[in-house]
C-alpha cells in the first residue's frame, strides 16, 4: 500500500510539473538551451554586468562555488550561471559505479550539452521579454521568494525551517516545480539561511534578469601576458623525448595550479591543460578524468588556458611562473646528462605508478620540483577541488607539522626505494571503478615494501651514522616551503608555511618516494566522481603512507622512547595497526644521533625542529605580527592557552575580529584542535574523541576557507571573551557566548561584516586571497 501511495504521489508531482511546463510553453515559447551560449551586451544595454557580477561574487559564490555547492549550481562565472543546476549529487557514499564527471569548463562546452547531462536552467531559456525573463527563471523566483517573507533579525534560525547539514536533502527545483517548492519551503529563498540582499543589490539582479541576463565577453589577456604564456608553452612543448617526458611530469603535478606571472602587472591566472592542438592554434581541450589518463592522441600539447570564474579560497592554489623558475626546470630536467629512450605508455598500471612512468627522469630532479613549492604540493592533498572530504580527512590529525628529508641526504636511499616501488601498486591503477576485493593485495605489497625499507635503514644507520636534524631539509636557507603546518577542520583542512602552534599532535617527515606516492594517491589519481570503493581505498591506503611519515619522525627520537610516543599517538588502536609504525611490519632499531637533554623527547624535538629551520620559518601567523596593543595581545595569548572540555564546545574555525579603541579592526583566526585517541579507523570517530585534550591555536590573519563562526569583540572585552570560553560547559553556555560576540546568520550587519573580512583578506594576502565558503557556518 505504501509503495502504491508513493507511486501515486510521484505520478502526481510529475503530472503537475508537466502541466506547468505546458503552461510556460504556451505563454513564453519552448526552451532553447543555446540562448546563452554566446554572452553579449549590446551598445544600449541598461545593466552593468560588472556590477551584477560583483553582487554574485559577494553574496552568492560564498555558497555556490565548488562541487559541494547546493544543486551543483556554481555562480562564480557566467558559464556556471547559464549551465544551471542538477539534482544529481557529487558526494554519494553509496555509489557503486563511477558517476559521469560534471566539471565546469571541462566536461561540456555548451548549455545544450549540459542539458544532456541532466542540468536544468535557472535562467529563462524560453522566448525573450521582461515577464518571461522573471517568471520562467528559477533564479529570479528564488530572489523574489526571499523578499516575500520576513527573515529574523536576531537569534538562532528555527531548526524546523532550515537544515544546514552538508548531507541534507536538496530540492533543486526546475522552473516547472517551483510553485510547489515555494508552497512547501517558503523560507528557502536565496540567499538560503542568510540575510536578504540589500534593496539595491536585489534590484540590480532582478533588473539584469528582466533585461535578458546578458554579459560582456571575457576580458582578453594583455599583450605582455600573451607573450609570456607563449614563451612557457614553447618551453613545455619541446620536441625531444627528454623535453616531452619532462612536460608530462610537470603537467601531472601542476594541473591544479592557478599559474600567474609574478613579474608582470596583475593580469589573471592560467591553468595548464592538455590540448589536441599545438601552440598557435585554437585550443582543443583533452578532458580526461585524471591527468595521466590516455589523451587519445599521438601527442598531447601542454597549453596555458586563462582561468575562468571567481577565485574561491577552497580551490585557489596560486603558483608563480617567472624566468628563475624556468631556469631551474631547465637545469633539473634538460641540462642534466641522462637519456630518454622512449616515452612511457598511458596503460593504467604504468601511468598510475610514477616510479615506472618516470623512471628515466632523474629522481633528484623530480624531488626538487615537488619541494620547490612544497606547500602547493601538499595543498593538493589537503585542499584541491574536492571541497568536502570528512571520510578522507579522518586519516589525519587536527594539527601536525610536516618536514622534508634533505635532497642531499635522500639520493642513495631513495633510489633503492624508488626501484622497489616499481613493484608496489597504488589502488588508483583501478581508475574510478575500484573493487575492494583487491585491497588485500595492496596491503600485502605495502607490508613487503615497509620491511625492505626497514632493512635498508637499519643497515644505513648504524654505529657510525645516526639520524639527526641534518636529515631535515632547511630550504637551502631561503625556501619557506621547508616547514609546513596542517590543520584539519573536520571535513576540510588547511596547509600553511611555517611551524604554527606550540603543540602539534603529531608530525610527518617526508622524502621523495613518500611524497610522490601521496600525490598519485590523493591528487593525480583521485576522482571525486569515482565509486565508493575507489574513495575508500584511497583513504585506507593513506593510513599506510601517514604512518610511514610518522615512522621517519620517530627515528629522530631516542630508541627507548619511540614505542611510548607511538602508543600515545595510537591509544586504543589495534596491534595490527601499530605494527606498521615501529612494529613487526616496520621497525627502526638504530639509535638517534640527537643528544636529548630532557626526559620529554617529543616536545624537545619540536623545539629543536624550530631552531633547525629558524632562518626559513614563515612567521606571518604569529600573534606578534599584529598591530594590537600589547595588553590585548597578552589577552589573546591567554585565550590560545586554553584547553580541555570547555574549548571542545567552540567551532572548528572562527574568524575573530578585534576592534581597538580607535575603531580599527584586527583579524585573527581561532582554531579548535580536536583530540582523538587514534585515527587508525575509518568509522566511529566520535567514539575516539578526547575532548579533555582539545586545544586552541590562535593566529594573526585568516587561516581556513570554511569559517564556522564570526566573532566581533571590542579589545576592551577580550577578557570577557576569555572568561566566557573558560566557563563553557553546555550548549546553553555557548549560545550565551554567541549572542554576546558572534555575527550570526540573522545579524543585520552580516553582509557588511562579510565584505570587511574579504577586503581585509585581499589587502593582507593579494595573491592567496579568494572568497570564503559559508556552507559550514553554524546556526547556534
Amino acid at each position: 500500500m505504501r509503495r502504491l501511495l508513493l507511486l501515486l504521489s510521484l505520478t502526481l508531482v510529475a503530472g503537475c510539473a508537466a502541466y506547468t511546463r505546458y503552461q510556460l510553453d504556451q505563454l513564453y515559447g519552448e526552451t532553447d538551451p543555446t540562448r546563452f551560449d554566446q554572452p553579449r551586451i549590446g551598445g544600449g544595454a541598461a545593466v552593468d554586468w560588472q556590477a551584477v557580477q560583483s553582487v554574485f561574487e559577494s553574496r552568492c559564490v560564498v555558497c555556490h562555488g565548488c562541487f559541494d555547492a547546493p544543486c551543483q549550481l556554481q555562480l562564480g562565472s557566467y558559464e556556471g550561471i547559464t549551465r544551471g543546476a542538477s539534482k544529481e549529487t557529487v558526494y554519494d557514499a553509496t555509489r557503486l559505479r563511477a558517476a559521469d564527471p560534471t566539471r565546469l569548463f571541462v566536461d561540456a562546452q555548451s548549455n545544450a550539452a549540459w542539458r544532456t547531462k541532466r542540468f536544468h536552467p535557472v535562467l529563462n531559456e524560453r522566448g525573450p521579454g521582461a515577464a518571461a525573463n522573471l517568471e520562467a527563471s528559477v533564479l529570479a523566483r528564488m530572489l523574489k521568494l526571499k523578499s516575500a517573507h520576513d527573515y529574523p533579525k536576531s537569534g538562532v534560525l528555527p531548526g524546523d525551517h532550515f537544515d544546514f547539514s552538508l548531507d541534507r536533502s536538496q530540492s533543486c527545483p526546475a522552473i516547472e516545480e517551483f510553485d510547489r517548492f515555494a508552497r512547501e519551503r517558503p523560507q528557502w529563498g536565496m540567499p538560503y539561511g542568510l540575510p536578504p540582499l540589500a534593496e539595491g543589490e536585489q534590484r540590480a539582479l532582478l533588473r539584469w534578469l528582466e533585461t535578458g541576463a546578458q554579459a560582456s565577453p571575457a576580458t582578453l589577456p594583455s599583450r605582455d601576458h600573451v607573450a609570456r604564456a607563449a614563451r612557457w608553452e614553447a618551453f613545455l612543448n619541446g620536441d625531444s623525448l627528454k623535453a616531452r617526458l619532462m612536460s608530462r611530469y610537470i603537467f601531472e603535478h601542476w594541473f591544479l595550479a592557478h599559474l600567474h606571472f609574478d613579474d608582470l602587472p596583475a593580469g589573471g591566472y592560467y591553468e595548464l591543460v592538455r590540448s589536441k592542438t599545438p601552440p598557435g592554434q585554437p585550443l582543443q581541450l583533452i578532458d580526461t578524468r585524471r591527468p595521466f589518463d590516455d589523451p587519445g592522441v599521438e601527442r598531447p600539447y601542454y597549453r596555458l588556458r586563462p582561468l575562468q570564474g571567481s577565485l574561491v579560497a577552497k580551490t585557489h592554489m596560486p603558483y608563480a611562473l617567472n624566468d628563475a623558475r624556468m631556469a631551474r626546470l631547465k637545469a633539473w630536467f634538460l641540462d642534466e646528462r641522462y637519456e630518454v629512450e622512449s616515452l612511457p605508455s598511458y596503460e593504467p598500471k604504468v601511468a598510475a605508478n610514477p616510479f615506472i612512468a618516470f623512471r628515466q627522469l632523474p629522481m633528484r630532479s623530480r624531488y626538487r620540483l615537488m619541494l620547490d613549492e612544497a606547500q602547493f604540493t601538499v595543498m593538493g592533498f589537503i585542499k584541491g577541488p574536492v571541497c568536502r572530504g570528512q571520510v578522507a580527512l579522518t586519516v589525519i590529525t587536527d594539527h601536525f607539522w610536516i618536514g622534508f628529508i634533505d635532497p642531499d641526504r635522500e639520493d642513495e636511499n631513495a633510489a633503492f626505494l624508488a626501484k622497489a616501488l616499481e613493484e608496489v601498486r597504488l589502488p588508483t591503477e583501478q581508475q574510478s571503478d575500484a573493487r575492494l576485493l583487491k585491497w588485500q593485495n595492496y596491503a600485502r605489497q605495502q607490508t613487503e615494501y615497509l620491511r625492505a625499507k626497514s632493512e635498508l635503514l637499519n643497515r644505513v644507520f648504524g654505529a657510525r651514522t645516526r639520524p639527526d636534524l641534518s636529515l631535515l631539509w632547511d630550504g637551502d636557507g631561503v625556501n619557506r616551503n621547508a616547514a609546513l603546518t596542517v590543520f584539519r577542520h573536520f571535513d576540510s583542512a588547511s596547509v600553511v608555511q611555517g611551524l604554527v602552534g606550540e603543540r602539534p599532535q603529531t608530525a610527518l617527515l617526508i622524502g621523495y618516494p613518500l611524497l610522490e606516492r601521496i600525490h598519485y594517491l590523493l591528487v593525480a589519481g583521485f576522482d571525486v566522481f569515482g565509486n565508493t570503493a575507489h574513495q575508500l581505498e584511497a583513504r585506507l591506503y593513506m593510513d599506510f603512507l601517514r604512518m610511514e611519515g610518522e615512522l621517519n619522525v620517530l627515528a629522530l627520537l631516542p630508541a627507548n622512547a619511540r614505542t611510548a610516543v607511538r602508543d600515545h599517538w595510537y591509544r586504543g588502536a589495534s596491534e595490527n595497526a601499530k605494527s606498521y609504525l615501529n612494529g613487526s611490519k616496520a621497525y627502526f632499531a638504530a639509535e638517534t644521533g640527537i643528544a636529548y637533554r630532557t626526559d620529554q623527547p617529543w616536545p624537545e624535538l619540536q623545539g629543536l625542529w624550530k631552531r633547525r629551520l629558524a632562518r626559513v620559518l614563515d612567521e606571518r601567523y604569529a600573534l606578534s605580527a599584529s598591530r594590537l596593543p600589547q595588553a590585548s595581545l597578552d589577552s589573546l595569548r591567554r585565550l590560545a592557552d586554553l584547553k580541555g572540555r570547555s574549548v571542545s564546545l567552540l567551532p572548528e574555525v572562527t574568524f575573530l575580529t578585534v576592534r581597538d579603541a580607535q575603531g580599527r579592526d584586527h583579524q585573527f583566526t581561532l582554531l579548535r584542535n580536536s583530540a582523538h585517541s587514534n585515527i587508525s579507523e575509518l568509522f566511529g570517530e566520535e567514539d575516539r574523541r578526547l575532548p579533555d585534550e582539545d586545544t586552541l591555536t590562535l593566529v594573526d590573519g585568516f587561516l581556513g576557507a570554511y569559517p564556522n563562526a564570526f566573532y566581533l569583540v571590542p579589545a576592551g572585552q577580550l577578557g570577557g571573551l576569555l572568561e566566557a570560553i573558560r566557563r563553557l560547559k553546555t550548549e546553553a553556555d555557548y549560545a550565551a557566548l554567541s549572542a554576546r560576540f558572534a555575527i550570526r546568520r540573522t545579524d543585520t550587519s552580516f553582509w557588511s561584516h562579510s565584505d570587511a573580512l574579504h577586503a581585509a583578506y585581499r589587502n593582507s594576502s593579494p595573491i592567496e586571497a579568494g572568497l570564503f565558503d559559508y556552507n559550514r557556518l553554524e546556526n547556534r
